[in-house]
């Protein structure tokens, strides 16, 4: 099982524990990114996750691919060089104060990339799978064009391909937006999608739903899915559905669209308390990718996605460290968080 991933890996910079900017005097410093988090959910469920991007041939390039390798992903195929390793600075919310995110990534090493640097002829052998999100393209045209030619590649060769909308509005505009990922989309087999991201980028929204109140209505999103999957030929379209309580209490469950089979299946719902919600989708992402390249069902394949997911919210950092196991056992019913003896 080769899937290939391709995208921005960043350094993430954050006060400690609660913290806010004004008064913080020294931050963590970790790496992450959307692709990348999804690349390490899946070395940990023992994929071969190969992991595309470019960064510099210094010590901070390094210690980003090294973050990565430690993790079991796969770094052959990273283009070195460039001069910076973007940065994104993350104040965790607590309570009613939301998380805060501030970037820092102009002029990175993958932002300045020419798309005639990743061969993806040779990256793509083998794979099954290629991944990608919205945030990849919106770095620049030059990442339209990398996102584009990897999708043909990929369609060339059978290779099934996803794609996380994953609006970001720091980034572009939803024009921008709407007509690069219109071009994008026309290759996707499966879609991830929230509860913004299809209205911010192509202006579907599911009826009577207030995300900012934490009112959901799933009926809405099978709306949602069905106008996306006619609009770009998608074989599943997957929507994460997030009832946000505080900072720190989220309802989180999904719901898996195949249309080939008609099946609108939804998830259980997990009431989490939140350690950290960045990477959330990421591992949601991850374990949908898991889950249909090894044959699960569409009910299985959701639960077990979803369950990934709650389980990264318990976990410090982009990253997802949740096992096979973990993650089944917490799909199958057991939610207790009893000690494991």
């Amino acid at each position: 099982m080769k899937v290939v991933t391709f995208g921005e890996l960043m350094i993430r910079l954050q006060p400690y524990n609660y913290e806010r900017f004004v008064q913080a005097d020294h931050l963590e410093f970790t790496f992450g990114g959307g692709e990348a988090n999804v690349a390490v959910s899946l070395a940990n469920y023992g994929a071969h996750a190969v992991y595309v991007t470019k960064l510099p041939a210094h010590a901070i390039g390094q210690a980003a691919v090294n973050s990565l390798r430690r993790y079991g992903v796969d770094t052959t195929k990273i283009v070195r060089g460039g001069d910076r390793v973007g940065i994104y600075f993350n104040e965790k919310g607590a309570s009613q104060r939301p998380s805060v995110c501030i970037y820092d990534r102009a002029h990175s090493a993958i932002q300045e990339a020419d798309p005639s640097e990743f061969d993806w002829d040779d990256i793509f052998e083998g794979a099954d799978w290629f991944h990608f999100t919205g945030i990849t393209p919106a770095l620049g045209p030059n990442m339209v064009a990398a996102c584009l030619e990897a999708c043909k590649a990929a369609r060339e060769r059978g290779v099934k391909i996803s794609c996380d909308l994953n609006y970001r509005g720091k980034l572009w505009t939803r024009d921008q937006a709407r007509a690069a990922m219109t071009e994008l989309c026309q290759y996707v087999d499966v879609c991830i999608s929230n509860e913004e991201d299809a209205k911010d980028v192509f202006g579907i929204e599911a009826e009577n739903t207030d995300i900012t109140a934490g009112s959901l209505n799933k009926e809405g999103y099978k709306s949602v899915a069905r106008q996306l999957a006619d609009k770009f030929g998608f074989e599943k379209v997957a929507i994460t559905l997030r009832e946000s309580k505080s900072a720190f209490d989220n309802d989180w469950s999904a719901m898996l669209y195949d249309v080939k089979t008609g099946e609108y299946c939804f998830s259980k719902l997990y009431h989490l308390h939140i350690i950290d919600r960045i990477g959330g989708g990421d591992s949601f992402g991850g374990g949908l990718i898991y889950a249909l390249l090894t044959g699960h069902n569409t009910q299985s394949a959701v639960e077990f996605a979803v369950a990934a997911s709650a389980l990264k919210h318990s976990i410090e950092g982009d990253y997802n460290f949740a096992t096979v196991a973990e993650v089944e056992k917490l799909a199958g019913g057991d939610a207790s968080g009893r000690v494991q003896r």
